[in-house]
Order: structure tokens, then C-alpha cells, then sequence
């Protein structure tokens, strides 16, 4: 099922909240909600937006993470990737 970046969690869908927030994150980022190297929201800031646990919004956040959209800088952040860059190797 396709979201939008303006979807709302549908607790009734068949599809978890978290592949719900997945979309809706991904979406927002083609979107360009978030600029390139820009701070975006924070967990709790998220959160509190959908009303979602933050390991649930962790979750969906590492997910993003590892199709290249964000990246994570400890005590700073999560932020947008430049999308127009090659992905960094990966440490694994």
C-alpha cells in the first residue's frame, strides 16, 4: 500500500504501524521535508506527531537508514542523506 507524507497511522490497516511510518517517512523525503544534511526530527518529535512508541519509530528510522535515505551522527541527530551521492561503503 502506498502513503502519502501526509498519511496519518491507520491502526486498522493490514499493514503494521511501523511499515505505515516507513512509507510515510519515505515519502516525506522525496519530498524534501528534510534538505540534505539537515537535522530532521527527533524520535520523541516523531513520536509524539504519530502517535508511536519510539522503538517504533527507531525502528522504522534504522530502516531508512539502510535504503540510504538518513544517517545518524551519535549525540547530534538523525539527518537526510544527500541522495545525489554515492552511499558510503558499509563498516559490515
Amino acid at each position: 500500500m502506498e502513503y502519502g507524507p501526509d498519511a496519518k497511522i491507520d491502526r486498522d490497516a493490514p499493514e503494521a504501524p511501523y511499515e505505515q511510518l516507513l512509507g510515510i517517512l519515505r515519502t516525506r523525503l522525496q519530498r524534501g521535508d528534510w534538505k540534505p544534511n539537515r537535522r530532521m526530527s527527533s524520535e520523541n518529535e516523531l513520536a509524539e506527531e504519530y502517535g508511536l512508541s519510539r522503538p517504533t519509530i527507531r525502528r522504522a528510522l534504522a530502516a531508512l537508514a539502510e535504503e540510504g535515505w538518513l544517517y545518524k551522527v551519535p549525540k547530534r541527530g538523525t539527518f537526510a542523506r544527500d541522495r545525489s551521492l554515492p552511499m558510503p561503503p558499509s563498516d559490515v
